[in-house]
């Protein structure tokens, strides 16, 4: 199985539909790399062009993946190992491609039903049939308009039975996770 996910800090939308840089959360990097960790996850990108940020987000899998977290927690460990923090969508997509031999098929995620929606039954089976997959999954209100154009399809919307529909990205990711890469009954689509 070929499949990284990616966590996009910017570009990113906020409520008014602006481009914007979201901050890195303790919970995304700790609760994303325990799904991917999880769901065989080989890379969980983490996108941010700022600094400080990969500093912190540095600092929060150091701890425990060399440090202290680590030795007390070593499932903690396995689980963050999967992150890597990089500074742009090109620069994650280059280092798939490298990693890959090839260049992946690249899907983003959104609350919204885009035109280049595909089904998760087709994906989950290009995934079987070896294709490399990266999945972009954006904070704040959402990926940018350019990387949703940028990405050779889109996921369909996580919808529930109420109007209400914003997941928490970490939400959103397990629940992508297991509809791609979970184990289905005999009978599921």
């Amino acid at each position: 199985m070929k499949v990284d996910v990616a966590l996009v800090h910017y570009p990113v939308i906020n409520r008014n539909g602006e481009t914007i840089g979201s901050a890195v959360t303790n919970l995304d990097l700790h609760d994303i790399a325990r799904a991917g960790k999880t769901y065989g996850v080989g890379t969980y990108w983490v996108i941010t062009p700022f600094k400080e940020q990969q500093d912190l987000a540095g600092q929060i899998v150091g701890h425990w993946t060399q440090g202290y977290g680590g030795s007390v927690n070593p499932d903690r460990s396995s689980a963050l190992s999967i992150v890597t923090v990089c500074s742009s969508y090109a620069e994650v997509l280059a280092a798939a491609t490298k990693k890959f031999g090839t260049k992946p098929l690249v899907l983003a995620t959104c609350a919204k039903e885009q035109v280049a929606t595909l089904r998760y039954a087709e994906i989950r089976s290009r995934i079987q049939q070896g294709t490399p997959v990266l999945l972009l999954f954006g904070t704040a209100w959402g990926l940018s308009p350019e990387l949703l154009e940028a990405a050779d399809g889109v996921l369909p919307p996580l919808c529930g039975p109420t109007e209400f529909n914003h997941l928490s990205v970490r939400s959103a990711a397990s629940i992508i996770l297991d509809r791609l890469l979970g184990e289905r009954d005999e009978k599921e689509a």
